[in-house]
């Protein structure tokens, strides 16, 4: 199946049947060499990179939340808050010049790579992003990056690093 996004063509993959993909809610798919994790939740499928951009941690336990009215995966690792739809990074700060410390939700920006889900005759497909742009999650698919993601999955996410700065 080839889809059109944006005036480009890309190749569809199955990735499962509908019925499956709903009821395990969520669902660990490896789609031309990249680990994604597709997630089924309020009626809707998601596709994002499996490894969080920050530090390579899988993401398919982390909680879903809405902050700020956009559906969230927390990374279960340092718990750094990214968007199911669009791969954003979001935080929460307050000004520092305030004299009253009002907190709020920023974005840092698309951090994470989200990909292309549809369902033809209750098998669903994935499209992987087509968009040229370096997005952090890429980083995990290099050989470098592949490295250091063997690291943390053979630390089964625990931290072994001795700056907690990032935390």
């Amino acid at each position: 199946m080839t889809t059109e996004v944006n005036g480009v063509c890309g190749q569809a993959h199955f990735v499962g049947k509908r019925k499956d993909l709903v009821q395990a809610k969520r669902s660990v798919r490896t789609v031309d060499g990249r680990e994604l994790i597709i997630i089924y939740h309020p009626d809707t499928f998601y596709a994002l990179d499996l490894h969080c951009y920050h530090a390579g941690s899988k993401l398919e336990l982390g909680d879903i939340e809405e902050i700020d009215k956009k559906l969230c995966i927390i990374c279960p690792k340092h718990k750094y808050k990214i968007t199911l739809a669009e791969g954003e990074g979001l935080y929460r700060a307050a000004d520092p010049r305030q004299e009253k410390r009002i907190y709020k939700w920023y974005s840092k920006g698309i951090k994470q790579r989200v990909h292309k889900v549809t369902e033809d005759g209750g098998d669903v497909f994935v499209t992987l992003s087509d968009t040229t742009c370096y997005i952090e999650s890429d980083y995990y698919y290099t050989e470098k990056g592949r490295k250091d993601r063997e690291l943390v999955d053979d630390n089964k996410g625990i931290d072994t690093s001795e700056d907690d700065e990032d935390c």
